[in-house]
């Protein structure tokens, strides 16, 4: 199953073939600025395992959008992550440069929120950002979700989370 498309963007499983595309994403320095640093190829290819991992023991992961005449964006969809030792439901997105400024990561973030709200038993969505990343904040925000907590785990010294009650989304 996967969040319907989008006024302008449509979203499909990530498989093995994608791995340029993927790899291209997260090498790139500009998408990956707010992470320790970018990835490898080989980190691209683990992470395609480990989304289809996600899809098989979950129903979902990160997904492919891309455009609806086929244009690789992004990614973007749910995965499980640890807050301060509390498990979360996350939606999380990367978004290539040539497609950032466009509303694109909040338009797919709202479509795996409303897949979060209808096809899981998550009570409660997440969404975590580096402290300085005001514009996944901004997605964060746009999609109903409000900062609630500092998160002290991770790769990163502190993380921002923010969150929302799925049953408030209608």
């Amino acid at each position: 199953m996967l969040p319907d498309s989008t006024a302008r963007l449509r979203f499909r499983p990530m498989t093995p073939p994608d791995l340029d595309d993927i790899a291209d994403l997260l090498s790139d320095p500009d998408v990956m600025h707010f992470y320790p640093a970018p990835k490898s190829r080989a980190d691209a290819t683990a992470w395609i395992t480990w989304n289809e991992d996600n899809y098989a023991a979950h129903g979902y992961g990160l997904w492919i959008i891309e455009t609806l005449d086929g244009e690789f964006v992004g990614d973007c969809g749910l995965t499980s992550q640890d807050v301060n030792g509390i498990p979360l439901l996350e939606v999380g997105y990367h978004v290539r440069v040539a497609f950032q400024g466009r509303g694109l990561a909040t338009e797919a973030a709202a479509a795996c929120r409303d897949f979060a709200r209808d096809h899981t038993d998550a009570a409660e969505l997440a969404a975590i950002t580096h402290p300085e990343n005001r514009a996944s904040q901004r997605v964060a925000e746009k999609i109903g979700m409000h900062r609630i907590d500092d998160d002290l785990g991770g790769n990163i010294a502190l993380r921002f989370v923010f969150s929302m009650t799925l049953d408030t989304v209608r």
